[in-house]
C-alpha cells in the first residue's frame, strides 16, 4: 500500500462515526441515462478552476471567496488547502447548479470540514459518499473518496441527481442524500447550516 494511502486509511479510521449527521445514500435502480450521465459528470478531467466570463464576474467571485475564506480560517488553517477547497466548491457546485452556500452547509453537516471523515455507515469525506458509487459510476477506487476534487465532484453530482430525481423539491433530495427520505432531521439541519454560509456582497 503507498504511504499516502495508508495515512488516509488511518486518518479515516481514526475520525470512524465522527460526523453527527454522516450521509448513507441507498444504492438503488438507475435508469441507463442516468448512470451514463453522472459517470459523464465524474470523468470529466477539466481542472476545477472556476471559469468567469466578465469583470463583474470576477469581482463578485474574488469578494465571495475573500469572505468564505475568513469564515473557513478556523477550520481550514491552511491558506494553500483553504484556497483549493474554495476554489473546488465553486466548480464542483457550480457545474452541478447548486449554490456554493447551500454546498458548504451540506459539507459542515456530514463532515465538518474533515477531509478523512469516515462514518459508521462507510460514507467518506467532506461529502461523506458511500463507497458504492465508485462501482456504480466509478472505477472502483474507493480510496480517492478521499481525495478532495473526487469527492467534491460525487457529491455534487450525486445531490444534483437527486434534487433532479425530487423535480426540485430540495428537503426530499437532502432527506434522500443521507438516506432519511421524508425524515425532517438532516434536512433542516442543512438548510440552517445553508444559511450561515450565504454571501450578500457589499452594495
Amino acid at each position: 500500500m503507498l504511504p499516502w494511502a495508508a495515512s488516509a486509511l488511518l486518518a479515516a479510521g481514526l475520525l470512524l462515526g465522527s460526523a453527527a449527521h454522516a450521509g448513507n445514500q441507498k444504492e438503488e435502480a438507475l435508469a441507463d441515462s442516468v448512470r451514463l450521465a453522472l459517470a459523464n459528470a465524474i470523468h470529466d478531467t477539466r481542472p476545477p478552476k472556476p471559469v468567469l466570463r466578465d469583470a463583474a464576474a470576477r469581482a463578485h467571485y474574488q469578494a465571495w471567496f475573500d469572505e468564505m475564506s475568513k469564515r473557513l480560517a478556523k477550520r481550514i488553517p491552511d491558506q494553500l488547502s483553504r484556497t483549493e477547497f474554495l476554489e473546488t466548491v465553486w466548480y464542483e457546485s457550480t457545474r452541478a447548479g447548486l449554490e456554493p452556500a447551500m454546498v458548504l452547509g451540506l459539507i459542515q453537516v456530514e463532515s465538518a470540514y474533515r477531509k478523512y471523515a469516515i462514518s459508521i455507515a462507510g460514507a467518506r469525506g467532506y461529502m461523506q459518499v458511500m463507497p458504492f458509487w465508485t462501482k456504480v459510476i466509478g472505477d472502483s477506487d474507493r480510496r480517492m473518496l478521499f481525495n478532495m476534487q473526487t469527492n467534491l465532484r460525487y457529491g455534487c453530482s450525486i445531490l444534483r441527481m437527486y434534487i433532479d430525481m425530487e423535480k426540485g423539491n430540495l428537503y426530499l433530495a437532502l432527506g434522500r442524500y443521507n438516506g432519511s427520505r421524508g425524515k425532517p432531521q438532516y434536512p433542516n439541519a442543512v438548510l440552517a447550516a445553508w444559511k450561515k454560509w450565504e454571501f450578500k456582497p457589499a452594495a
